[in-house]
C-alpha cells in the first residue's frame, strides 16, 4: 500500500460548494459537463449568426445596385470632354525639366531614413 492516499482531502465545508460537485461531476463525465455545453454554444451561435450575416449583405447589396441604361448615359455628361490633342499640348507646355526634389516635413520622433 502506498505511503499517501490518492484521494484528496476535501473537508465539510468545501462538500456544500458548486465548484466542488461540478468538479466532481465533470470527473465522472467529462463529454455532458464540458463537450455538450461547448457544441452547443457553437451551433447555437452558427444559427445566431447566420440572419446577421445575412443582413449585413443585404444592406450592402442595397447601397450597390445596378444602373438603368438613362443613368449609365448620364454619368460621363458632367465631366468635361477630352481631347488627347489638348492634353499633349497642356503637357508640352509645362516645364518638366525644371524641378526641385523636395523632403517631406517628418513627425517628431519619426525616422527620416536619413543615415
Amino acid at each position: 500500500m502506498p505511503a499517501f492516499q490518492n484521494k484528496k482531502f476535501r473537508g465539510s465545508a468545501d462538500a456544500n460548494k458548486i465548484g466542488v460537485k461540478y468538479r466532481a461531476i465533470m470527473a465522472r463525465h467529462p463529454f455532458l459537463m464540458f463537450g455538450l455545453p461547448f457544441m452547443a454554444v457553437i451551433i447555437g451561435g452558427s444559427f445566431v449568426l447566420t440572419p446577421a450575416t445575412a443582413i449585413r449583405y443585404e444592406r450592402q447589396d442595397r447601397k450597390v445596385r445596378q444602373m438603368t441604361r438613362e443613368e449609365e448615359l448620364g454619368v460621363g455628361k458632367m465631366g468635361r470632354k477630352v481631347d488627347i490633342r489638348e492634353e499633349y499640348y497642356r503637357l508640352a507646355a509645362k516645364d518638366l525639366d525644371d524641378w526641385e526634389q523636395k523632403r517631406v516635413k517628418r513627425l517628431p520622433g519619426e525616422n527620416d531614413g536619413v543615415l
